[in-house]
Formats: structure tokens, sequence, C-alpha cells
């Protein structure tokens, strides 16, 4: 795991916002702020290759410089990347990084979860096994999500102070190309850099 920029102290509960960032989003900001009300540190997570995607449009140091300028305002927010794309290869990274007994945590929307919960992993006890080595906490996003009983003491509710359905990377991009206003969806600190990467002239 490299660290593009680390928050000081050692936490005993780490929240992890794995993401492509294509770009970074204001839902992204929000769901790793809302995470610190219940844990010590989030860290932003761009793997440097992805198990079901490849990079396209902005580069894998374009969206990591955006990840450092977006998380600047909060010191228990940590920029990093991983070899590994897969939440188990990102866990044993960061178990790597910090205390062997950090608390690990990941972040994401309902709609994400369904997916992380429901995907085939090839055994049917496999995601079982990996909720050993970590937890979910998830954010209503696209509708509530309830995870089976047998994952509830593991996969807890992360709530969020306002409706961010409809702010995503892909309505980021799609807004760009149709000519459309786009600039309150991302952090403003990054605004300037999103119009360059993603060929838009920056409005005065």
């Amino acid at each position: 795991m490299d660290f593009f920029r680390r928050a000081g102290g050692e936490p005993r509960s780490l929240g992890i916002l794995a993401g492509t960032f294509n770009p970074p989003t204001r839902a992204h900001l929000a769901l790793a702020t809302a995470a610190l009300n219940a844990i010590d540190e989030v860290t932003f997570v761009l793997p440097r290759t992805f198990p079901h995607k490849r990079y396209e449009g902005a580069g894998f140091e374009d969206r990591a410089r955006m990840l450092v300028r977006a998380a600047a305002g909060e010191p228990r927010f940590s920029v990093a990347a991983t070899q590994g794309g897969l939440f188990a290869e990102i866990a044993r990274e960061c178990r790597a990084a910090y205390a062997p007994d950090v608390r690990l945590l990941f972040l994401c929307g309902s709609d994400a979860a369904e997916r992380i919960v429901n995907w085939n992993y090839g055994r049917p006890d496999a995601f079982a096994g990996q909720l050993r080595e970590f937890e979910l906490l998830v954010a209503d996003r696209h509708g509530r999500y309830i995870p089976p009983p047998e994952y509830r003491a593991r996969i807890h509710p992360l709530p969020l102070p306002e409706d961010l359905a409809g702010v995503s990377a892909t309505e980021v991009r799609d807004r760009i190309a149709r000519g459309e206003d786009w600039r309150a969806l991302v952090p403003e600190a990054i605004a300037a850099e999103v119009a360059r990467l993603y060929h838009r002239k920056e409005e005065p």
C-alpha cells in the first residue's frame, strides 16, 4: 500500500472507501465524512488495477491527485494506492500498513452492497469468510439496503445527512459530455482539474 496522504496516529477502526474515482464526487466525500462519526479514520483507496475494469479517461496519477486535493480539508482522511482491487486484497494490504488488529470497515452505498453480497465468488461460503476479515458500512443510495440475517452482525447502516442518490462519477462525465452543469456534483477543490481532464473548458 502506497500513501499519497496519511492521517496521523494509529486508528483502532479504519474505514476503507475503495473505488475508481473517475472523478471523485461530493458523494464520495459525504460517505467518508459520515463514517467519521463511527470510526477513527477513512482511507480513500485507488487500486492500481481493477478486477473488472481498466483505466479510461483520467489516468491513475490524475485520479490520485484529485483525491488528495479533495481530502485535504479533513485531517482524518488518508489517500492510498493498492496493488490489488478486490476487497479481500485491499484488506490484506491495509492490515500490513496499519496495526494487525485494526477494525476494517469498507464504505459503500446500498447499490454497491447488493452487488458485493450477491456476487458469485466461486463457492457459497466465500463472502461469509471475507466478513470475518472486514465489515461493511452501507449508506442508503437508490434504496435502503437490508442485509441477509446471517450477515447483519457485520453489515451496518451508515446514515447520510442528505440525499445523494443522483450524485455519481458517471453523472459527472455524462453532464460534461452533454454540456450541462456538473460543478455541484464534485468538490470545489477539484472542479478546475475535472474541467481540464474531462475536456471541458473552464468557465470564468
